[in-house]
């Protein structure tokens, strides 16, 4: 018995090097379709992706191509087996400084007399801009926001979409819109109030567009962890989603799905929701994986979906 499981434990070594061998290949082969003007993405470890705001010479402000690469990102992400969870990041000095008014401006101005016209064509591109951070949301693999310095406008919308979010002793946080005369219209008002479950603050920051550091911001609940640095928080943030990619994708993904659905749904109808999700998730192998790994005290290989 000790011999064969000897031999057992080898196998299970040499197969385990074969699958990551496999898997970066894979991922090498994939990252092609992971180009992008506005972000760098990466795979810093395995089942982990990095997606990190790629303009650190205009302070990561999003551009007209940064609104529809996110799209192609994140549904690409979405369907990418090997991935099972995403840190996005920010490069160069700050997270990012929100909408790039000098290149954007020209999409928010639509030609044309007839007001209601010109209202649907601006409903349009509204729609669109909104659909870069609900990507993200819709994304069934967990994504970290690490931030760090300043997220501003845009920027808490981005990661308010997010599931779990990060940040620097030197962060801080705003939301902009107010102070160039809109009301923010992708996201911010309507996730960040549920984030953090306040709405009398929701509001306050909202109608005056104060600036708040990161003590406050774990205060409030918009992150959950303060890293002393952004070296720290990122170790800290691929740790994190290191840790989620070694469960079951089918569990965690599966536990998404149903949280994102039961925010905004009374908890009889979030029940009802995940009891017709588990009834066909229950007959996975990976909770047969999970049960034997567990008794024969080793850890858990899980498959790709």
């Amino acid at each position: 018995m000790a011999t064969f499981g000897r031999l057992l434990s080898v196998t299970r070594q040499r197969v385990g090097a074969v699958c990551v061998r496999r898997l970066t290949a894979t991922l090498h082969r994939n990252m092609s379709a992971y180009t992008f003007e506005s972000l760098a993405v990466t795979t810093p470890r395995q089942h982990v992706m990095q997606v990190e705001l790629n303009r650190p010479e205009k302070r990561n402000a999003m551009n007209t191509a940064f609104w529809s690469e996110m799209v192609d990102c994140f549904q690409a992400i979405a369907a990418e087996p090997d991935v099972r969870a995403v840190v996005v990041t920010g490069a160069g000095k700050i997270f990012t400084a929100g909408l790039d008014l000098t290149d954007t401006m020209g999409t928010l101005f639509v030609e044309g007399a007839d007001v209601p016209r010109k209202a649907m064509k601006l409903r349009h591109v509204i729609r669109r801009f909104q659909d870069t951070f609900s990507v993200i949301e819709k994304c069934p693999k967990p994504v970290i926001a690490a931030v760090h310095s300043a997220c501003v406008g845009g920027g808490v919308d981005l990661i308010t979409a997010c599931d779990i979010r990060l940040c620097t002793q030197d962060a801080w946080f705003q939301i902009k819109e107010v102070d160039i005369g809109l009301a923010a219209d992708v996201g911010t008002l309507q996730r960040f109030p549920k984030v953090i479950g306040n709405d009398s603050l929701a509001r306050e920051l909202a109608f005056t567009a104060r600036r708040f550091e990161s003590e406050e911001a774990k205060q409030m609940g918009l992150v959950s962890r303060v890293y002393p640095d952004r070296a720290a928080m990122l170790e800290g943030a691929l740790d994190l989603a290191s840790l989620i990619a070694s469960k079951s994708p089918i569990a965690v993904q599966g536990s998404k799905v149903s949280m994102v659905y039961s925010r905004d749904h009374s908890v009889q109808e979030g029940l009802d929701h995940v009891a017709l999700w588990n009834s066909t998730m229950l007959q996975s192998e990976d909770v047969v994986e999970a049960v034997q790994a567990g008794m024969q005290k080793r850890k858990p290989e899980f498959s790709k979906l």
